[in-house]
């Protein structure tokens, strides 16, 4: 799992890349949780979903945000950490020039994030939203959805409770052709405490039905 640091708008980021083995291979990008509130790229579930796109064939990328690690710069309040995600594909793309698509996964304020760099990004084809905090961040944005992809909750999540993201997926339009599904983990809080096994079965179910059961043999 190679470091690797790249230049991003607010100085030096630090992220791991995992390159795939297949010419032309699709690009993953993994987007940790908020940054004020101890999130980092090696949170538990940022480093499942970045294994589990490696293991598809991906070539993943998953960094910190500016300010956290030895990623330069300090906390944005997201209009910072997306220039930031946005340099990470640029990047990521960069060092794929081959790659024919690209599938962007985050983790709460990573899933908020992740939603709106897809809005300005036509290649990203497919998203995963872990514990999006649809209550809190505006996701008004999404008019319409350009790609589908997953949302996942945990039934006790009381930081963004279930009935208030599904009123907001419900709201969104969508490009034709575009679908948004939404899978909840029974008894699973914010972080997944002790059920991110059940989280990452639920992310397979979805990959495994829009990419096939694609998994390289180890």
């Amino acid at each position: 799992m190679p470091e690797v640091i790249f230049t991003g708008p607010a100085g030096r980021i630090e992220g791991r890349y995992q390159p795939a083995k297949e010419k032309g291979a699709p690009i993953a990008i993994i987007l940790h949780p908020h940054p004020q509130f101890g999130g980092t790229m090696n949170n538990q579930i940022v480093y499942n979903l970045y294994y589990d796109f490696v293991k598809r064939g991906f070539s993943v990328l998953r960094f910190n945000f500016r300010g956290v690690g030895r990623s330069q710069g300090s906390f944005d309040h997201g209009q910072g950490e997306l220039s930031d995600a946005a340099a990470a594909l640029d990047w990521a793309q960069a060092m794929n020039p081959d790659a024919r698509a690209c599938w962007i996964a985050g983790v709460s304020f990573g899933a908020w994030i992740g939603m709106q760099l897809l809005m300005r990004r036509p290649e990203i084809e497919g998203f995963i939203s872990i514990a999006a905090m649809a209550n809190r961040y505006d996701f008004s944005f999404l008019a319409p959805c350009p790609s589908s992809g997953l949302f996942v909750h945990g039934s006790e999540d009381r930081v963004a409770p279930v009935k208030d993201v599904v009123s907001v997926i419900e709201k969104v339009k969508t490009q034709k052709g575009v679908k948004l599904e939404h899978a909840v983990v029974d008894g699973a809080n914010h972080f997944f405490d002790g059920k991110v096994d059940e989280l990452m079965s639920a992310v397979d179910a979805y990959l495994d039905k829009r990419l096939g059961n694609t998994e390289e043999a180890a």
